[in-house]
């Protein structure tokens, strides 16, 4: 099954696959002669965006796109991301102009290119004046270093900002946004996709099966998935605890709900995820080349009106059951400081 090139990457122009192959688990829960296979079956599928970050697998993943990519680095859209702390220094990391110049070029060493499509922004730097980071990315697009840059996981707030500081230097404003978006995880409904529709950014959406959740393995009555994610963080998977409860049902209402309408959870999931208008590509974690020809089949799947009626009533719009599972870490929320009035400061 092949997959074609019909989305438009918000306001770039490029033109990007509805799938795009996540390599978050190359050198960290999958070999490396595993990863490759999957990336070169990707490839004959017809995907053109692979998705990286430097902090994956701590070089790892960029290391072995490199070598899957060898010969073939010009059919593929390729992005990848800083921010994460690379090794035990904590001045290797963040969104500063020193340290973006030189995770740019380890990246670009890793991957074996000299230059990325995308270069994103992994997370916010409260630490980092907003503007530095953009004046930094900005510059790094007229070197020829790398074509578009974006954010992930951004508030909608910054990301206005991100367009209003744009405007008001003269720079060339983010292009893209990754967030999580899955038929458990609403949030970005309510306000983030409403910005980047404004500003024609590109969403690249990621967690359409939310970790797991919507695998089809999580079930009322049934038992407790196994997984490495499960074994690492236990809290958020732990059928048996009392805030995941509600998510549970949820799962098992939408995995009834595909059943009724002969599809798997994944058709369901991935339907869902690539319907929204925002939408321009979504990221695939395929673990096995069963995994990826589970994903290519369901990015065909068309959900009726019916079915997405349905889906707002099992998990309403703009909604989400654990706070994690949003993807932020809130800097006005922590620590707690930040929420709390003291030593006869006016309220």
């Amino acid at each position: 099954m092949t997959v074609n090139l019909d989305r438009v990457l918000g306001r770039t122009g490029v033109l990007i696959t509805p799938l795009t192959l996540g390599a978050m688990n190359f050198g960290r829960w999958q070999e490396e002669g595993e990863s490759i296979r999957i990336v070169h079956a990707a490839l004959d599928a017809g995907i053109t965006a692979i998705d990286t970050a430097d902090v994956y697998g701590q070089g790892g993943s960029e290391e072995i796109l490199g070598k899957a990519l060898k010969g073939r680095r010009d059919d593929v859209f390729l992005a990848s991301k800083f921010h994460g702390q690379i090794g035990d220094d904590p001045r290797h990391a963040g969104n500063s102009r020193r340290w973006i110049v030189r995770a740019v070029e380890a990246s670009l060493r890793r991957l074996g290119t000299d230059h990325l499509d995308l270069y994103q922004a992994h997370r916010p730097d409260p630490h980092t004046d907003l503007l530095e980071t953009l004046r930094a990315l900005d510059d790094l697009i007229h070197q020829g270093k790398i074509l578009y840059y974006g954010t992930s996981v951004f508030p909608a707030h910054q990301l206005v900002e991100a367009q209003w500081l744009a405007e008001k230097h003269g720079l060339i404003a983010p292009h893209t946004e990754q967030l999580p978006y899955s038929l458990l995880v609403r949030t970005v409904e309510r306000e983030v996709f409403p910005v980047v529709r404004r500003y024609g950014v590109g969403v690249i959406s990621y967690g359409p099966l939310a970790a797991g959740w919507l695998s089809g393995g999580y079930r009322i009555g049934g038992p407790q998935p196994r997984s490495a994610r499960a074994e690492q963080i236990p809290g958020r998977f732990d059928i048996t605890l009392e805030r995941n409860q509600r998510k549970l049902a949820a799962a098992d209402a939408l995995a009834r709900l595909a059943e009724q309408n002969g599809l798997t959870l994944v058709d369901l999931a991935l339907g869902f995820a690539l319907n929204h208008p925002a939408v321009s590509s979504v990221i695939i974690g395929p673990r096995t080349l069963e995994h990826l020809e589970a994903y290519l089949k369901a990015a065909t799947v068309e959900l009726g009106d019916d079915v997405l009626d349905r889906i707002d009533e099992i998990v309403a719009p703009g909604t989400h059951f654990l706070e994690r599972d949003t993807g932020r870490d809130t800097p006005s929320l922590q620590p707690p400081a930040l929420r709390r009035n003291r030593g006869g400061d006016p309220a």
